[in-house]
């Protein structure tokens, strides 16, 4: 569905993003495997997030939506789960399926994993390396593509693994099926990613320590066959979501929102860090700690940006939001230098190409990198009126819809209907600011 975003008038207001998608998968992977019930509370909704719970159901723990939005998850223990009678189908979420093939591994039971066209483009060999190591026993398409049956190790073995790349999914599907296996099982991290699978175990009772090595690596244990205790989640506001009113407003004359809720996890808040540092007006407000995360609320005013050198080294506290941070870069005084984000080449889209020639047509000069680009700001609102293909990926989509908002000329994107998978209230809660988005989107 074609959707267009014309030049606004100030948005303001107070608005709530949806619930932090990494948490939110992490919750009901982890309640599953608790004994008892887990209760969460600020769950997304959106069609990533009910893949993976429909996946749990499959595998054996009773997952329950009650009427005020609260979800009952009742597991069935570590080493508990069944094998699925049909395919787990992950829709475009690949930290579910990445994720949800380590906790597979971990089991002695056979699940064959599916996705959408776009999800079985991506290359899964960085996850299959070590479970296979672990025991897991792995078919795949060609590249190790979607899709694919694995079937988990009768006991799976307790690995020492260096992340070839800083990935939080790779890491995450290791420590999930570490969990499984007798003893230590060891990740060990070039640079730091974002930790909530390791605060959620620790919440859940597991056995997790968490050591800085050198030239800034982390080491992370996980302590298998263990038994997890289940506990009340509230999941906060994502970042990454409300990255897209935020970056609006920081771009659209005359704008004053506020944002509720959002985690400042300083393995997430790389973008918010990064907005500052190019004058950005930021204010967290009512800082809290909420389920072992830090949270607050975010405070936001049209600026006048200027460009910078991201440190390629926060990389990894912001990879899903270099995108609309190039939207940003765009209106910015000068040159915004990005690196160190070669991940983006292989998520939903190629995100580096596809923010490229979205921003080539409207009009801005960039230049792609193999592992990030360099865009020319205008100092101002550039001109706009181009037409963005989205690769059908839901941030590439909201990351053009913002430009729209602030530039000179409308900017259309030609699909909109997968925003759902993550942000399934973008179109009125932007509209809601007064930001002027023309279309609906399924």
């Amino acid at each position: 569905m074609t959707l267009t975003a014309h030049p606004s008038r100030a948005l303001t207001g107070e608005i709530a993003v949806p619930g932090d998608k990494s948490i939110s998968h992490r919750a009901l992977m982890l309640g599953g495997l608790a004994v008892g019930e887990t209760r969460v509370t600020g769950l997304l909704e959106g069609e990533d997030v009910l893949a993976t719970a429909e996946a749990m159901r499959q595998l054996g723990a009773e997952v329950i939506r009650e009427a005020d939005g609260t979800w009952r998850v009742f597991g069935v223990g570590v080493g508990g789960l069944k094998e699925p009678a049909t395919a787990l189908d992950f829709g475009n979420s690949g930290t579910g399926v990445r994720l949800m093939m380590g906790i597979v591994a971990g089991h002695p039971i056979t699940a064959t994993f599916t996705g959408d066209a776009s999800l079985s483009t991506r290359p899964m060999g960085r996850v299959i390396t070590p479970l296979s190591e672990m025991g897991a026993n792995v078919h795949a398409r060609e590249g190790g593509r979607l899709p694919l049956t694995l079937t988990g190790a009768q006991r799976a073995l307790p690995i020492t693994y260096p992340l070839p790349v800083a990935s939080a999914q790779v890491k995450s599907a290791v420590l999930f099926a570490g969990l499984g296996a007798p003893g230590q099982t060891t990740v060990i991290e070039p640079k730091p990613t974002r930790d909530h699978s390791e605060r959620m175990l620790k919440a859940f009772g597991a056995d997790v320590v968490t050591e800085e090595g050198p030239k800034g690596m982390r080491v992370i244990r996980v302590t298998g066959e263990a038994e997890l205790t289940p506990c009340q989640i509230a999941v906060p506001g994502d970042p990454s979501s409300a990255a897209f009113p935020v970056v609006a407003a920081l771009i659209t004359p005359g704008s004053d929102i506020t944002v509720r809720g959002i985690t400042l996890n300083p393995h997430r808040a790389g973008l918010y860090a990064t907005l500052i540092d190019m004058g950005g007006h930021i204010e967290f407000l009512n800082e809290r700690d909420e389920g072992g995360e830090p949270v607050a609320d975010l405070r936001v005013r049209a600026s006048a940006l200027k460009g910078i050198e991201v440190p390629p080294e926060r990389a990894p506290s912001m990879i899903d939001e270099y995108p609309v941070l190039a939207i940003a870069a765009a209106f910015a005084e000068g040159k915004t230098v990005m690196r160190g984000a070669e991940e983006l080449r292989v998520k939903e889209s190629d995100r580096i190409a596809a923010v490229a020639a979205g921003l080539l047509a409207n009009g801005i000069e960039v230049e792609e990198l193999p592992d990030g680009m360099i865009v020319q700001g205008y100092g101002g609102a550039p001109q706009g009126g181009g037409h963005a293909l989205t690769h059908m990926d839901h941030r590439i989509a909201m990351s053009f819809l913002v430009l729209g908002l602030g530039a000179k000329k409308p900017v259309s994107i030609d699909e909109g209907r997968m925003i759902a998978t993550s942000f399934p209230d973008f179109l009125p809660l932007m509209r809601g600011l007064g930001a002027e988005i023309a279309g609906e989107s399924a």
